[in-house]
């Protein structure tokens, strides 16, 4: 069985091979030759802690696995990130562990990846400001992965919090792009993509505040209750999504399905815009949505290629199990 310890992750997987893998994970979905299994996310009543489990096969990639972890509020106080997560890969011949490898940076990179994936896939060409809704860990992992995506001249962030907003500050600063703290009301007006990536359970951006032409990637809901965007904002919108089922269960969709002002067959595969199956944006003043909640193959894809890069360079601990 191979190792690669969470220290290693760094110096091993990159943001364009991570687009890249979690780009060929949403064309595999969509040509069901890959599948999630259910999710498991629950309140352990220990920490204030949400943990659980995510997992699939892919048939093509032959990548069977878990990832196991979940959120600790509390981390932060302690010197660690309050995501943490590990990530188990099986053979599918034998079903024997194949790996284990650090999840905690490889679920930054390909929630980033998978928003940035959005982004070449629904944004607008013409794309000036890019809105930021949220300052945590995650935020500069969007940010980076998101300006890679178009000619962006400028960063406009939010946050409950607005002392917070300093580190994204700096990687705006890093990357050449103007930034500009603001209201939801000055974001929503300026930008033409917003990420959202919080951990709230109720709205932040209102309908109404989101100008014609935006693209939105919802990218942190992902357990039932949480929401980052009033429902109401998916009426007048195309609405894009990683897996449906997912979507409309524990996504961002879960809250206009419920209140029945969505159906579920108006909510596409972002695989099938990939495989041009689905139409994409249709015009310069549509509203489109992407809701990211977060897939288990995405984290076997990122993982497997971490595996194969650490076989390469000799850094995969490989020990009797």
């Amino acid at each position: 069985m191979l190792i690669v310890p969470e220290k290693e992750i760094a110096a091993l997987m990159t943001r364009d091979a991570a687009f890249d893998a979690v780009k060929g994970v949403f064309a595999s979905m969509s040509a069901r030759t890959a599948s999630n299994f259910p999710v498991i996310r629950e309140a352990i009543g220990h920490a204030d802690a949400l943990y659980g489990f995510k997992s699939g096969f892919d048939k093509a990639a032959l990548n069977l696995g878990l990832k196991s972890g979940g959120y600790w509020p509390g981390n932060a106080e302690k010197g660690l990130t309050n995501h943490q997560s590990t990530i188990f890969l099986f053979d599918a011949d034998t079903g024997q562990c194949r790996a284990v490898v650090g999840g905690n940076l490889l679920t930054a990179l390909r929630t980033a990846a998978a928003a940035a994936v959005s982004v070449d896939c629904l944004a607008r060409q013409d794309c000036d400001v890019l809105g930021i809704v949220g300052a945590g860990h995650q935020a500069a992992f969007q940010l980076r992965a998101v300006a890679e995506q178009r000619e962006f001249k400028r960063v406009v962030a939010w946050n409950r919090s607005p002392e917070k907003l300093d580190s994204l500050r700096k990687v705006a600063e890093e990357l050449g792009l103007g930034f500009k703290a603001v209201s939801l009301e000055e974001l929503g007006a300026q930008s033409d993509v917003i990420v959202t990536i919080t951990s709230s359970f109720d709205a932040i951006l209102q309908d109404g505040q989101i100008r014609a032409g935006t693209h939105l990637a919802c990218m942190g809901t992902d357990t039932k209750g949480k929401q980052e965007i009033a429902a109401e904002l998916a009426v007048n919108a195309r609405l894009f999504t990683d897996e449906i089922a997912q979507s409309i269960t524990i996504g961002e969709f879960q809250h206009p399905v419920a209140a029945g002002l969505i159906q579920q067959k108006q909510i596409i595969e972002l695989g099938a815009v990939i495989n041009g199956a689905e139409e994409g944006r249709s015009s310069d003043k549509e509203i489109t949505i992407f809701d990211g909640t977060g897939v288990g193959l995405q984290d076997l894809a990122v993982a497997s290629a971490v595996v194969d890069l650490a076989v390469a360079q000799g850094i995969a601990q490989d020990v009797d199990f």
